[in-house]
């Protein structure tokens, strides 16, 4: 009797340590992807910091192309308010306005760079040259952190579904992440014309 009582009690510790261990990995991958969030709404602010730089730089030099210049700042403006934060990461609806903003002021700011290119004495101006190198950057760095954050989506979502893992994910709740993905206009080349 003593023995099946600490065959039992054997069983239930070691189910209690595989219980402990398949939360505890669930919550590092959770953590994980918020982190990863965290990194991809830093370089979207980096850009946004850096926008009103390079906008009073160009200004300078392309008073009447303010239509481009108002585009620029009314989708920055639209890009700062809105926010997702990282509990919202489950929500479609808020996921997808807030890459709607984000893709927005990027495609804004590829018709900045296009008036640019009107202007040869801006292109060789020093300062506009720095800024427009760091904007550079920074869409790399968005890019890079795109892709960082879905590969954390990735392996959360994995886990998330897979068994036994799935069955302890419904009982507490963890919910499968929306990946970052790209909009339908992405596909098209832009246009540019003089």
């Amino acid at each position: 009797m003593k023995k099946i009582l600490l065959i039992l009690l054997g069983v239930v510790i070691l189910f209690g340590f595989m219980f402990a261990g398949s939360y505890n990995g669930l919550v590092t991958l959770q953590e994980g992807v918020k982190e990863k969030w965290a990194q991809v709404e830093n370089v979207y602010q980096r850009r946004l910091d850096l926008i009103p730089n390079l906008i009073s730089t160009v200004k300078g030099y392309a008073n009447h192309e303010k239509e481009t210049l108002n585009s620029v700042v009314e989708a920055r403006s639209k890009a700062m308010q809105t926010k997702l934060d990282v509990g919202a990461l489950t929500d479609n609806a808020k996921f997808e306005a807030f890459s709607k903003a984000q893709n927005q002021l990027s495609s804004v700011l590829s018709r900045l760079m296009v008036v640019v290119e009107r202007y040869p004495d801006l292109k060789a101006n020093q300062n506009f040259l720095a800024l427009q190198s760091q904007l550079e950057g920074s869409e790399n760095r968005i890019t890079v952190e795109r892709k960082r954050f879905n590969e954390a989506v990735r392996a959360f979502n994995t886990k998330i579904q897979r068994f036994p893992t799935n069955m302890l994910a419904g009982m507490f709740g963890f919910e499968k992440v929306n990946y970052f993905e790209s909009v339908p206009e992405a596909a098209t080349v832009p246009k540019v014309e003089f």
